[in-house]
């Protein structure tokens, strides 16, 4: 038996080349790997011995030889090709063992220069791998080493099973795929966001428990192109405390962290089901934690809180003992905590809360990126919905111009608006969410939900909807109106923009529209 290992990472490299030493597999090796082994005092030959040419360019050519390949590909089952491997003087291979360069590290340094990025392009590897794994039923092809001890112990007892090949061929395959994904990612022109073909490049970073719901499997995987990863986010947050991270989990924790990042001001954002169902900005940062919970208390209770500065232990002592204004008994419970530092005491005070509390630091979001949504054999791919109320002009349209703080509002408004799930509906005044309406098949009952939420404290508030208002005279609008709010804020776009607009100016309300539309499905 004849066995090529060439690997970069070579954790458990010893003891598995000493356990195939043991059984008499003749190893043949290249470079640094072949050093390595040597230099443990193992029996290793020299690729070179196979091709009877020198390894040249740098490294660059080393295995790239019908000697090698044709060892691999050769089909033992085939009377023709072991005729003419015989013939050419081509000896079969039996196992691979390879793992690659590190281009997707190599890529992560922000100073990376693009000659390096090339040279850790690695080729020999990927195509030995390829070549073993297209003939698994002869060849053993192994590119990880968590499977060194499954194929040693294989090996020993005497038989390597047809099931465990077809696995490793398919994660040789798979791990190349993986490979030239992040690479064609690094290569390819930023302003392609939408290639012909695509291939996505995700990585296991957790089994779950179960999906949504207990019927369901899931996991959790992390995007491995660089580009995506040095955005920030959930997928990079790291956990300091608390049970592991669900599925729900997973969604609401992204769901909170993409919605504070759209603040440039200290701001809290509760989130429930995805929806934020709190939101807040003051320069103390316990009182806009406090004016959040206040928006709708009884769906923060059990949700995500998240903070776009650091916690200290002034907030963390106010998250851990701050009563329910439901049941001033209780305790507020919450799931995660998220936040882009924390301080020694307020992550001391936060983990005394409960066992259970996931306290999340994550980098803050980068903007740019896709968003993807997956469809019955297919998936839908767009650019991330990052426009903020900076890029966007506040049209007015009314007779009465709304004032410096209403047009503040309005822009609060509009960002929370974004977040929420369509037919989406907010009502903001001075910088904090009072009420919202989410997820509701028409926008009359989002209007409706939202104002009995705000109560009283809608005189005077912005109401922002993330889509046009088809209708006014007894509608959503002439009912905003009617509650008392001062200003109300649409994209436009509906052929009766005009009826609203008049609606307005009766009830002596502003208008602004904003030509953008936020839809979240």
């Amino acid at each position: 038996m004849r066995a090529i290992l060439s690997v970069y990472d070579k954790t458990g490299l010893l003891e598995l080349a000493r356990g195939l030493a043991a059984q008499g597999v003749e190893l043949f090796s290249t470079g640094g790997t072949h050093r390595t082994m040597e230099g443990a005092g193992l029996k290793v030959h020299a690729v070179e011995e196979i091709t009877g040419f020198p390894e040249i360019l740098d490294g660059r050519v080393k295995t790239l030889h019908p000697k090698v390949h044709g060892g691999l590909l050769g089909r033992r089952d085939l009377p023709a090709h072991v005729a003419q491997m015989q013939r050419l003087g081509i000896t079969p291979i039996d196992l691979v063992v390879v793992n690659l360069y590190p281009f997707m590290a190599t890529i992560a340094n922000p100073n990376v220069t693009l000659e390096d990025a090339l040279e850790n392009i690695d080729i020999g590897g990927p195509t030995m791998l390829r070549a073993a794994a297209k003939n698994y039923l002869s060849v053993l092809v192994v590119c990880d080493p968590a499977d060194y001890p499954a194929v040693g112990g294989a090996l020993r007892a005497g038989s390597v099973d047809q099931a465990m090949r077809r696995r490793l061929a398919a994660k040789a395959f798979q791990h190349v795929a993986f490979y030239d994904t992040a690479i064609a990612g690094y290569l390819r022109d930023a302003a392609d966001a939408f290639p012909e073909e695509l291939t996505l490049a995700y990585k296991r970073q957790q089994s779950l428990r179960y999906g949504e719901n207990p019927h369901q499997s899931a996991a959790f995987y992390v995007d491995g192109t660089v580009r995506e990863h040095q955005r920030g986010g959930i997928a990079t947050a790291a956990q300091h405390h608390g049970k592991e991270m669900s599925y729900n989990n997973y969604l609401d924790a992204d769901a909170a962290w993409n919605a504070v990042n759209d603040f440039t001001g200290p701001t809290c954002v509760i989130v429930k089901h995805t929806n934020p169902c709190g939101v807040a900005t003051r320069a103390d940062l316990l009182e806009a934690y406090r004016l959040a919970v206040q928006a709708d208390a009884t769906s923060a209770f059990g949700g995500i809180v998240a903070f776009n500065r650091p916690v200290d232990g002034a907030l963390a002592r106010e998250l851990r003992e701050f009563r329910s204004p439901i049941d001033s008994e209780s305790r507020m419970f919450y799931e995660i905590v998220i936040a882009p530092s924390y301080t020694s005491e307020g992550l001391k005070v936060l983990q005394g809360k409960s066992k259970d509390l996931r306290i999340l630091e994550a980098k803050p979001l980068q903007p740019g990126g896709r968003a993807f949504r997956q469809v019955g054999g297919g998936a839908l791919v767009q650019d991330a919905d990052d426009r903020t109320p900076e890029e966007i002009e506040f049209k007015v349209v009314t007779q009465r111009q709304p004032t410096a703080q209403e047009m503040e509002d309005v822009k609060f408004a509009w960002r929370c608006v974004k977040h929420v799930k369509s037919n989406a509906i907010t009502i903001a005044k001075d910088g904090r969410l009072l009420g919202m309406g989410s997820g509701q098949p028409n926008r009359v009952k989002s209007v409706e939900i939202a104002m009995g939420k705000s109560g009283e404290e809608i005189k005077g508030a912005a109401l922002a909807s993330d889509a046009f208002f088809p209708f006014a005279w007894g509608d959503s609008i002439e009912h905003a109106c009617q509650a008392g709010v001062a200003v109300i804020a649409h994209p436009g776009g509906s052929l009766r923009d005009q009826d609203g607009i008049d609606c307005c100016n009766k009830y002596g309300v502003a208008m602004v529209l904003t030509g953008t539309r936020h839809f979240r499905h």
